[in-house]
C-alpha cells in the first residue's frame, strides 16, 4: 500500500472515531465513560495522517520540480486520493447497535451483579404506583431477591422486542466494556396485552412480575404480566451496565 494511501486511510479512521463521538454513536459500541479516550484517539489520527500527507507532498513537489515531472506526480496524487469513495462507505457508515439477532445467538443470563451471597442487598423499591426500573434490575430482583421486593409492584421497564420459540420477550444488552463483551438479559411478556410487534421494536411496558418464574433452567428470564405497552424510538444509549 502506497504512504498516501496509508495516509487517507488514517485520517478517515480519526475522522470517523471523531464524527461517532459527535453524533453519539459510539455508544452503539462502548460505555459514555470511554468518550475522552475516543476524542482523544480519533484527533491524533487526523493530526499524524494530516502531517504525514503535507510532509509527503512538499518532499514530492520538490523533487518533482528539479526532475521537471510535476504533471506524474500530480497525476499519482489525484489517484490516491479516488480511494477516498469506497473507504468513506466503510468508515463513515455506523452499523446499527446489537439488537434481536445478538439475544437469539446468544443466551441470556442473571446479570453480573446478582448472585445468591447479595441476595439481601437489595434495597426497597420507592413509593408510587408504577415502578421506573432498568431490565438489568429488574431481572436481578426476580432472581435472586428473596424479601419479594417486585411482588405486587407495577414497573415500568423499556428494551426491544425479541420473538424467540414461541414466545416473546422485551430484552436489553448489557456491557461491562464494550460491544464485545455484551450479553443479553430478557423478560417474557404474557398476558392478554402480549403485544404484535417485530423484532427490534423498542417499547415502554409496564407490569407485574410472576414470582418465581426466574430461575437457571429459564436463563434467569421473569415472566411479566402486562398491564400496558406503548411503541418509543429507540434510545441515543441503547445497552445498560
Amino acid at each position: 500500500m502506497k504512504r498516501e494511501t496509508q495516509n487517507i486511510l488514517l485520517i478517515l479512521l480519526g475522522g470517523a472515531l471523531l464524527k461517532i463521538t459527535i453524533n453519539g454513536d459510539y455508544l452503539r459500541y462502548v460505555k459514555p465513560a470511554q468518550q475522552p479516550w475516543i476524542i482523544a484517539g480519533g484527533a491524533v489520527m487526523v493530526a499524524l495522517g494530516a502531517v504525514a500527507i503535507v510532509r509527503d507532498l512538499l518532499a514530492a513537489r520538490a523533487a518533482a520540480v528539479v526532475s521537471g515531472d510535476v504533471h506524474a506526480h500530480d497525476h499519482n496524487t489525484r489517484s490516491a486520493w479516488l480511494l477516498m469513495v469506497p473507504v468513506l462507505a466503510v468508515f463513515l457508515v455506523a452499523p446499527p447497535a446489537l439488537g434481536a439477532d445478538s439475544v437469539t445467538r446468544t443466551e441470556a443470563r442473571a446479570p453480573q451483579s446478582a448472585s445468591a451471597s447479595n441476595a439481601a442487598a437489595f434495597p426497597p423499591l420507592p413509593a408510587g404506583d408504577v415502578v421506573p426500573l432498568e431490565v438489568n434490575e429488574f431481572v436481578s430482583r426476580a432472581g435472586w431477591d428473596s424479601s419479594g421486593s417486585l411482588n405486587g409492584r407495577t414497573v415500568r421497564l423499556s428494551g426491544f422486542v425479541v420473538h424467540n420459540e414461541g414466545n416473546t420477550m422485551l430484552a436489553r444488552m448489557v456491557i461491562g466494556c464494550c460491544a464485545a463483551d455484551a450479553f443479553p438479559i430478557t423478560v417474557r411478556m404474557v398476558g392478554e396485552g402480549v403485544p404484535g410487534y417485530g423484532n427490534d421494536t423498542w417499547l415502554e411496558v409496564t407490569g407485574t412480575v410472576v414470582p418465581g418464574t426466574a430461575v437457571r433452567e429459564n436463563s434467569y428470564t421473569p415472566d411479566l404480566t402486562l398491564t400496558s405497552v406503548r411503541q418509543v424510538p429507540a434510545p441515543k444509549d441503547p445497552y445498560e451496565y
